[in-house]
């Protein structure tokens, strides 16, 4: 039987990568537009990294990480994310001995050990932000606008930003003392996992997908109820910023997210029409993370969005660009002295930046011809054994069916202005 590509994995072929190349490339223009830089860390990275950056107590760390261990028996891991990547190269490549703020953006390949589904794989592709030095209410502003233009510039419709402050360290102290409350006499009614969740780390019951656990909930204190006076100010100050930007968002209280490092702003950017998966981007501020890694106390805040689940909206909502020729002409040669110098002749083309291709099977002239038409090329460069006695080229306009004879010599001119009048 034949090797099959393992499950949770998908190959991306032509006709479909095009669709990934026209993301990617608009994600390039943003980030440019908004100053941010690429960076490019691991695919694998020191298991430690994520269990003390993503939480020991998330299903991340827990049932998802792809772990191993090397030959020099060190537990190196897959990354499951990038921001704790991100964050162990701002430390470790002292990036923080630039001008704050550091501003970044990854887009790669993730690895959890998932259930298949839509919208969902074992390997999977990310597009994130990291801005790194700065706490101010516009940064996460700026942040959630840069994603906002994204889809504004790919055309989707029908998005809506989710967002809710968790807090800090000393608000959320007495929102998980209200929370244990107010579970106390519910706990035993909660899943496996949210009964560990309740002595661990009680704010990610309220992020639980389980049904019957949202219905026990229903009512439960939010983070929102606990604010201190710092966040409450620094979440009003986003959303003000928000609503002077038209970026149409929702206060969602119970929204938690699903990491242990989120610190005030936490944000999703939810999406109609493509199924159970609606969340098409996460993210929020992570104002401990470096230091929890061994870095120096920096604040932080990002996104990171699944470049299949974007893509996936764009196919629904039908707003991939058309198709544009990826041809301009098909050399075709008849002969073997035809061949050796039409070879020449197309190199030389490519040379100049010209898409141009040849036959490479020995087929007839119809044959050539079907595939010049089937590939879409504007022209067919024709050259056979009497072309090649006169010394010249059949030029024939796929398009218009008019066929011209040029000097071989002056081939590569008149190919090249034909080519530079149609970019």
């Amino acid at each position: 039987m034949a090797i099959q590509r393992p499950k949770g994995t998908q190959d991306l072929l032509p006709g479909t990568i095009e669709q990934w190349h026209y993301l990617e490339e608009t994600i390039r223009r943003v980030c440019r537009d908004y100053g941010y830089e690429e960076i490019r860390t691991p695919i694998f990275e020191a298991t430690e990294l994520f269990q003390r950056g993503v939480g020991q107590t998330t299903d991340i760390v827990k049932k998802e990480m792809y772990t191993f261990l090397d030959k020099g028996d060190r537990s190196m891991t897959l990354r499951p994310e990038g921001t704790a990547s991100v964050c162990r190269a701002y430390v470790e490549d002292k990036l923080y001995g630039q001008p704050l703020p550091v501003k970044l953006y990854y887009q790669g390949p993730m690895f959890r050990y998932e259930r298949p589904q839509s919208g969902r794989f074992r390997q999977f592709h990310q597009f994130g932000v990291e801005v790194l030095g700065a706490d101010q209410p516009l940064v996460d502003a700026e942040v959630i606008c840069l994603v906002w233009d994204l889809y504004q510039r790919l055309g989707l419709s029908g998005l809506e930003v989710h967002l809710n402050s968790v807090g800090c360290p000393t608000c959320r102290a007495a929102h998980r003392e209200q929370l244990h409350k107010f579970l106390e006499e519910r706990k035993s009614e909660l899943c496996q996992d949210c009964q560990e969740r309740y002595e661990r780390n009680p704010l990610r019951i309220l992020d639980c997908k389980n049904p019957h656990c949202q219905a026990v909930t229903e009512g439960a204190p939010t983070t929102l109820d606990t604010l201190c006076d710092g966040c409450r100010s620094h979440f009003d100050n986003v959303l003000s910023l928000l609503s002077g930007a038209g970026v149409s968002y929702k206060v969602n209280p119970r929204l938690v997210r699903g990491l242990d490092y989120y610190t005030k702003t936490a944000f999703e950017v939810m999406v109609e029409e493509i199924g159970a998966q609606s969340a098409i981007c996460g993210g929020g501020r992570y104002d401990g993370l470096v230091e929890e890694i061994g870095g120096p106390a920096t604040p932080g805040i990002g996104f990171a969005m699944g470049l299949e689940r974007v893509l996936a909206a764009l196919q629904v909502q039908g707003k991939f660009p058309e198709a544009k020729p990826k041809l301009f002409a098909m050399l075709v040669a008849l002969g073997d002295k035809a061949q050796n110098e039409g070879f020449a002749l197309m190199n030389a083309l490519r040379g100049k930046g010209i898409p141009v291709q040849m036959d490479l099977l020995g087929r007839s002239l119809k044959a050539q011809m079907k595939a010049a038409d089937r590939e879409g090329a504007e022209f067919a460069l024709i050259l056979g054994e009497e072309e090649l006695e006169r010394q010249v080229l059949l030029l024939r306009d796929l398009t218009s069916g008019e066929q011209t004879e040029v000097p071989l010599p002056k081939a590569i001119e008149v190919v090249y202005s034909k080519y530079q009048r149609g970019v």
